[in-house]
């Protein structure tokens, strides 16, 4: 699957901004809800396990992720179910084994077959699924690592997957919120980062979202405010959904306020 090639892709590029950091650098705090770099690669690393692990089947992936989901129905946080799973993995270690764990991943799902079905914490989904949402989770988590190391990501037409995501789950933001969906979804016109034009849906010009593919991900996976990007709406329904979007599992979230994600 050429998807997994672009979430190796993806891993390998957050990987090149923090090969050569200082121990301490790992566990500076990030402004995505105080985790550090550290906890970020904890999360990536246990969610990239788990997503090799459901390629084994069923059986193999309830075993790896009971006693995950269990944690977290006790109520501790996402971050907090990771930390007796890691078992004090940490700083250069846990870089070294998200990475490796990053490449084991990508190997496995470049040899599955795209449709085959597989477990998750919530529905069940394809492996292309499965291997997408992978790339989105390392982009979007990779944000706050640049965000907070001041550099400027090298954007690739790869892109366009997690765009993908976002146009996709369209209903799901509002289902999440408990909102009527909207009919009919806008039309969306991005360009990637290489010049190239990509759109979904019907063209209507009085119901759209329209601008640069890297800063419509960026609402999607809500590592920025709209009021902080180009994006162009038109219309309420395209308003109401850029004001939301959520391309990710779990629990309606809110998106950040303007101003508080940005580039150091």
């Amino acid at each position: 699957m050429q998807q997994a090639e672009d979430f190796r892709a993806e891993s390998q590029a957050l990987a090149a901004v923090l090969q050569d950091l200082p121990e301490a650098d790992l566990h500076r705090v990030t402004l995505f809800k105080d985790w550090t770099i550290d906890h970020v690669l904890g999360h990536l690393h246990l969610f990239n396990v788990a997503a090799e692990t459901s390629l084994k089947g069923a059986e193999d992936f309830g075993a790896f992720i009971t006693p995950i989901v269990q944690q977290m129905q006790s109520g501790k946080s996402i971050l907090e179910s990771q930390f007796g799973w890691l078992d004090g993995l940490s700083g250069r270690a846990l870089f070294e084994a998200w990475y490796a764990g990053a490449e084991s991943c990508a190997d496995a799902f470049a040899q599955a077959d795209p449709k085959a079905r597989v477990k998750w914490v919530g529905p069940d989904m394809s492996a292309l699924s499965s291997i997408t949402a992978r790339q989105m989770e390392t982009w979007a988590h990779g944000q706050e690592v640049f965000d907070l190391l001041g550099v400027e990501r090298q954007e690739q037409d790869r892109i366009r997957n997690i765009a993908h995501l976002g146009v996709s789950t369209y209903g799901w933001t509002f289902i999440n919120r408990k909102e009527a969906v909207p009919d009919p979804a806008p039309y969306v016109e991005l360009t990637g980062p290489s010049g190239v034009v990509w759109t979904w849906n019907e063209r209507q010009e009085d119901n759209l979202v329209r601008g640069a593919a890297v800063e419509f991900a960026q609402v999607v996976t809500q590592v920025r405010n709209i009021a902080d990007t180009g994006l162009e709406t038109g219309g309420a329904t395209a308003a109401r959904w850029m004001d939301v979007a959520q391309c990710f599992a779990g629990p309606a979230e809110t998106p950040p306020a303007k101003g508080v994600r940005y580039k150091a």
